[in-house]
Parts: C-alpha cells; sequence; structure tokens
C-alpha cells in the first residue's frame, strides 16, 4: 500500500495553514490550470462535478470582489494575489451525458427536483472545493478561505445570467506568515467521532 510520506502530510494537513496575508509574488495563469487539472480528479456523486471556478487576478476584477466583501475580509481579498470564487453550477446535470456516460438517464435524476439540485450541488462543489485547497498546497501556495461575502452581490457581479451561484471565496498565493493567528485547536476523536 502507499501512504504519504511524513513531509506531504505536513505539506497538507498538520503543518499548513489558513492564511491572511499574502507576498507580492504573482501565481502564473499556467500554475492555476495546473492546479485546476489536479482538483478535478476528486470524486464527487455520480461525477456531477458542479464547480465552477473565477480566478480573480486584474484590478477590474478585483475592483468588482471587493465590495462583496465582508469589511473584515476585503483588505485581505485585495492583497491576496489571487481570489479564486468557489461557484456551483446549478444546472450542472446537463453536463452528466457527458461526464457519467455509463448511465445515459442520470440527468433525468435531477430534472425538476430543485430541492435535490441544490443539495447536490452544494455537497459536491464543497467538496471540489476542499480538493483544490488540497492541490493549491501540494503545488506550493498557500490557501485563505472564506465565507464572509455578500453572495448575491457576488452572483450579480460575475454569474449574471447564467446558472452559477457561488458558495465560497478563497484567498490563493504565497503565505506571509507575519500575518498568521497562532494555531487554533481541533477537536479529539473522542469528541468527534465514534465508531458504530
Amino acid at each position: 500500500m502507499h501512504t504519504l510520506n511524513d513531509e506531504a502530510q505536513r505539506l497538507l494537513f498538520t503543518e499548513a495553514r489558513t492564511h491572511n496575508r499574502f507576498t507580492a509574488e504573482p501565481v502564473p495563469d499556467a500554475l492555476l490550470h495546473q492546479l485546476y487539472d489536479l482538483m478535478k480528479w476528486g470524486p464527487t456523486s455520480a461525477n456531477c462535478s458542479p464547480a465552477r471556478l473565477v480566478f480573480v487576478k486584474s484590478p477590474e476584477a478585483k475592483a468588482k470582489l471587493a465590495p462583496c466583501m465582508s469589511e473584515s475580509n476585503r483588505d485581505k481579498t485585495l492583497q491576496a494575489p489571487v481570489n479564486v470564487i468557489v461557484g456551483m453550477d446549478m444546472a450542472f446535470y446537463d453536463k452528466l451525458p457527458e461526464l457519467f456516460p455509463h448511465n445515459l438517464t442520470a440527468k433525468s435524476w435531477f430534472e425538476g427536483k430543485p430541492e435535490f439540485i441544490a443539495a447536490t450541488a452544494m455537497r459536491n462543489s464543497s467538496l471540489q472545493g476542499a480538493y483544490f485547497m488540497l492541490a493549491a498546497r501540494g503545488l506550493g501556495l498557500d490557501c485563505g478561505p472564506m465565507s464572509g461575502f455578500d453572495a448575491d452581490a457576488v452572483n450579480a457581479a460575475f454569474f449574471a445570467g447564467a446558472a452559477v451561484k457561488a458558495n465560497f471565496i478563497c484567498n490563493l498565493g504565497h503565505g506571509d506568515p507575519a500575518g498568521l493567528f497562532p494555531r487554533s485547536p481541533r477537536l479529539a476523536f473522542e469528541q468527534a467521532c465514534r465508531i458504530a
């Protein structure tokens, strides 16, 4: 059996941190392509893959995003080299004939079922957002995920006329350790788990 070595486990989990400040080192577009090409392989139910990403890099795009952020997240959003809007396509099931070809009836599982669509899109785009952050860390980038934003404003600014809605936003770049908070505790196994 193959397992991640200690260094990889530290990089992805035990020493990885949520960054609030970033250096000025840019993130090349080629690295964003590489990042997506890693994250896309993470599993989703029926391979539905509802996540849609907007990589916010330009001053114009950042100027659209900044007013959508909560006051406590605005400065760090502007300061990060890249802000990633992790969206969820509420019409993801239209792509199931392509993505889940061994069951050509899969699209019908969702048609006319808005609650099922919403739950599936949220659950699986959140999974893909987690894969995104692990892939970013694996490529030497740091992440600062956030949920403090006006989703309706983000949807209007970046997804107007589309079936995509914002799930969460993640700052991306090379973290500045000076902006880190002290490491927060985590729940012990006995507090969070049980074996039934």
